[in-house]
């Protein structure tokens, strides 16, 4: 939120990495809401992260299609929990973000922007050092 996709942004923003697992992050007017573990939510009857992580896409097999319309669902069920301005699609997978763009858009709402990670995969390094820093 300081420096990648959600700089500047008021309101509700959610950022997801999809990886082996999904991490998550709810912030509000730049503020980090605590505790949040949104990939544990139960989804089709599984955990999320069970049926939308990237680990998923591969053990399944599925095309990044069929992965990205899972994903969308996902992130749509979000957009009615919580009704962010803002989604931000981290990990490895937001450097391929425009293999399931177009799967995302068709599900999620149009009033909730969904955008990959400016940093892609190193926020979590540029977070990392900034709590070393000090400089929350």
């Amino acid at each position: 939120m300081r420096f990648g996709a959600g700089r500047g942004r008021d309101g509700v923003a959610i950022m997801v990495t999809l990886g082996t697992g999904i991490g998550s992050a709810v912030f509000v007017d730049g503020n980090l809401v605590p505790n949040t573990e949104l990939g544990h939510l139960e989804f089709k009857g599984q955990v999320a992260e069970h049926h939308a992580a990237a680990a998923v896409r591969k053990a399944q097999h599925l095309t990044w299609e069929q992965w990205g319309r899972r994903v969308g669902h996902y992130l749509t069920m979000l957009t009615t929990l919580f009704s962010p301005e803002l989604i931000v699609v981290g990990g490895g997978v937001s450097r391929k973000f425009d293999r399931f763009a177009d799967e995302i858009a068709a599900l999620v709402p149009t009033n909730t922007e969904v955008v990959p990670a400016a940093l892609q995969n190193r926020a979590g390094i540029v977070g990392a050092a900034l709590v070393a820093a000090g400089d929350r």
